[in-house]
């Protein structure tokens, strides 16, 4: 068929919606009907035309189903066209995606008041009618689950250093204002991010790496857009850092590589080979010709980034799978496969290294670390602290004991539910002398949580909620009013955060 029409007629009563064949679309009027004409085009993703092609089971809806595919049809074949671009009717995407996903009786449903609480300050509302939430909020992406029971999430009570499950409903007494967001800011879907960063001491610029192998540069300032699109890698990027001026970008990743790469030319300068997957990578805080990598091989190895040539290497009892330095560059600490967490003096002239200390969690379950960030005061020890995260949901806070070579002290513990994917966690900005200590991470409900470690219960002060998917990245940019978040199937969105007094 070269072409297919879709006929909305207003004469019948359910106003039933024939679809034939899918891709680019005419809109014209004849008589009253709404036809919109479709051209055929040739579908190259194999996975879109399989979703094109899948049978309508026969409980399902039949507008669901037809517009699912004509959305699927219509999404943009070039990476540099985001999905808040598309429009048809004068609708965009996320309108027609809501209108998808409405309950079966939303036209008699009322909405529950929602206001610009923590709890759903990740939503943009406007106004209460049914109509406004379905078409005309263009950024508001909550869930169908909320709209059809009216509620939120149920209140699953939750203690310190115990289990808490991550649909928790943020307590409404006790929420932390500074930590409410406007709504999103940008939203980029150029492939599948797996891990995203912004730039030392900058506001603007954003990375993420994908599972394709590319690693994306964007500017998220008042025109949000693609700056380079660096692709070398053929396997997963697993991790990547700026350099200290932000001039260069060192990644890692599956394919046993590690590449060194000029933002300003989008070239690849520098590839180093490896014998193993490379699975962390950090620059050196104070000497950036020191780039330090973790790989499977249970090595920690010191590249001189001028020549790319092994500097010194150090070796544990499991693969590395995420470390960071101290402010000083003085220390590293890095995670492995097991669940352990090691301390590593380097001398920041020569790159040696020397394991210091090792902390072995008490848990059976031996679980792959996959976040472990420093930050230099904490509010909770009064000093230097460590966050990391495991695949089993465990989050850990330590005091760091920098007089006794980064000797760790475990401050207190949250455990959420186990995750199947490697999410993330990040510390939250500093707010004041009077406030607590907050993380925010990820989770597999779709949903970004955060929480503040000061409190023994009711741990989990407010969501986002924008993701379909798995979240599996966070990171805040350095002037802490923007938060980038990143799910499983390549959604990347930059939430703003709210200002406050």
């Amino acid at each position: 068929m070269a072409e297919g029409t879709i006929t909305n007629d207003s004469s019948k009563g359910d106003g039933a919606t024939e679809i034939q064949n899918n891709n680019d679309c005419i809109n014209s009027t004849d008589n009253g009907t709404n036809r919109i004409t479709i051209k055929k085009a040739n579908v190259k993703d194999p996975e879109i035309f399989s979703c094109l092609l899948q049978p309508a089971t026969s409980d399902s809806d039949r507008d669901y189903i037809g517009i699912r595919r004509y959305l699927l049809a219509r999404k943009a074949e070039s990476g540099f066209h985001r999905r808040l671009d598309w429009r048809c009717n004068g609708k965009g995407y996320v309108a027609y995606r809501n209108y998808i996903r409405r309950p079966r009786n939303w036209e008699n449903l009322q909405l529950p008041s929602l206001s610009s609480t923590p709890g759903n300050s990740g939503r943009w509302i406007s106004t209460p009618s049914p109509l406004s939430h379905l078409f005309e909020v263009e950024s508001w992406n909550s869930s169908s689950r909320d709209l059809r029971s009216g509620t939120l999430a149920s209140n699953h009570r939750t203690s310190f250093s115990s289990s808490i499950s991550d649909s928790d409903r943020p307590r409404r007494r006790g929420v932390e204002p500074a930590y409410s967001f406007v709504g999103m800011h940008c939203i980029f879907d150029q492939c599948k991010a797996a891990v995203l960063k912004f730039g030392h001491m900058s506001s603007d610029l954003l990375a993420y790496g994908a599972s394709d192998g590319t690693l994306t540069v964007c500017t998220v300032s008042e025109t949000p857009s693609v700056m380079k699109q660096l692709k070398g890698h053929s396997k997963d990027v697993t991790d990547f850092d700026f350099s200290s001026n932000n001039q260069y970008i060192a990644s890692s990743s599956m394919d046993k590589t590690v590449r060194v790469w000029e933002l300003s030319k989008g070239l690849c300068i520098r590839v180093i080979y490896g014998v193993s997957s490379q699975m962390c990578i950090r620059f050196h805080p104070v000497n950036n010709n020191f780039l330090s990598v973790g790989n499977a091989n249970k090595e920690i190895t010191v590249f001189n980034f001028s020549t790319g040539r092994i500097i010194k290497k150090s070796v544990f009892d499991s693969e590395v799978t995420s470390m960071d330095h101290d402010h000083a560059g003085q220390l590293i600490f890095c995670g492995d496969a097991q669940g352990c967490i090691y301390t590593v003096s380097m001398d920041s002239h020569t790159g040696a290294l020397s394991r210091s200390h090792r902390y072995r969690s008490s848990s059976k379950q031996k679980c792959p670390v996959t976040t472990v960030q420093y930050r230099s005061f904490s509010l909770l020890a009064g000093g230097p602290v460590l966050l990391t995260c495991t695949q089993d949901g465990s989050l850990s806070f330590f005091s760091v004991a920098l007089e006794i070579q980064g000797y760790l002290t475990l401050r207190c513990s949250l455990k959420l539910t186990p995750r199947i994917h490697s999410i993330r966690a990040s510390f939250c900005p500093l707010l004041s002398l009077d406030k607590g200590e907050y993380i925010v991470a990820g989770s597999e409900d779709s949903n970004v949580y955060f929480y503040d470690l000061t409190r023994p219960r009711h741990t989990c002060v407010n969501k986002l909620q924008g993701h379909r998917f798995p979240v599996i990245g966070v990171a805040w940019n350095h002037g802490e009013n923007l938060l980038a978040s990143s799910d499983l199937y390549g959604v990347v969105i930059v939430w703003k955060r709210a200002k406050t007094s």
